[in-house]
């Protein structure tokens, strides 16, 4: 049987990685991405060209559907769930993927919008994804196995100046993926984060510029691998979790960071 995912932030970086990963393992995906700016964020977020564009890269035979959606809005994300039952079957796993990030500055100089933003989309987005999905993975009888899944940040654990809303939002990324695996004991749907470190995407690419670096490639220095990481290498491990193999993790942060969180 066809196992049905959905993924928000999927129009770019980790999100479309995932999208590619779970449809190469054989799932079916509805990639969700908002598919335009933000306007209290000073740069360019995932287009709508872009999140078809992924669709139809990871699956030519319609078993990956392209949705515009804000992942912050539980009606929106609500429809998105409802759509992948329509078209695909009940839900499996869902991978909040969505992610924004802005500072550059000491928090009690960031502008009210922007902690807004990063507050919503990188927190408030991923408890709107686990309000509108833990429902629908619980819906399967007995035996189930569903998958709630997070990505966080090496961010979580360390001190970033001059990010410390994005740093707060995922250190409660972690925090509810821990709460949610107790509240889920006994039901066999699990709730786990991934961590990355340093990875090529154009949130790093932002965050470069916050940090007045010349290159995204200056991040790798701080990292033992001494390299950025692939999106890939991080959506390998959501697939992982996403998977069988993976029944017996709940309530972990795993890093996926090239060392960077040692």
């Amino acid at each position: 049987m066809t196992r049905v995912a959905v993924v928000t932030g999927a129009a770019r970086g980790i999100g479309a990685a995932t999208v590619r990963a779970l449809a190469a393992d054989g799932w079916s995906v509805v990639a969700v991405d908002r598919g335009r700016d933000d306007p209290r964020l000073p740069y360019a977020l995932g287009t709508e060209a872009e999140l078809r564009a992924v669709a139809a890269e990871a699956a030519a035979d319609g078993s990956v559907t392209a949705v515009v959606a804000d992942a912050a809005d539980a009606a929106e994300l609500a429809e998105a769930v409802h759509l992948a039952k329509l078209e695909h079957g009940p839900l499996d796993a869902m991978v909040a993927a969505a992610g924004v990030i802005a500072g550059g500055v000491p928090l009690w100089e960031m502008p009210r919008e922007q902690e807004e933003a990063v507050l919503d989309v990188d927190l408030r987005a991923v408890i709107t994804a686990a309000r509108v999905a833990v429902p629908a993975l619980l819906s399967h009888p007995q035996p189930r196995d569903g998958r709630f899944i997070a990505v966080a940040s090496t961010a979580a654990t360390r001190g970033l100046p001059m990010l410390a809303a994005y740093t707060a939002a995922k250190a409660g990324v972690v925090g509810l993926v821990r709460a949610l695996a107790a509240e889920l004991r006994g039901t066999e749907v699990t709730a786990n984060a991934v961590s990355p470190g340093s990875t090529r995407t154009a949130m790093l690419d932002e965050s470069a510029r916050l940090y007045a670096l010349e290159s995204p490639e200056e991040f790798a220095s701080q990292q033992p691998l001494e390299r950025l990481l692939d999106p890939s290498e991080v959506a390998a491990m959501i697939a992982w979790l996403a998977g069988p193999a993976a029944s017996g993790v709940t309530g972990a942060a795993l890093a996926v960071d090239a060392g960077l969180s040692v």
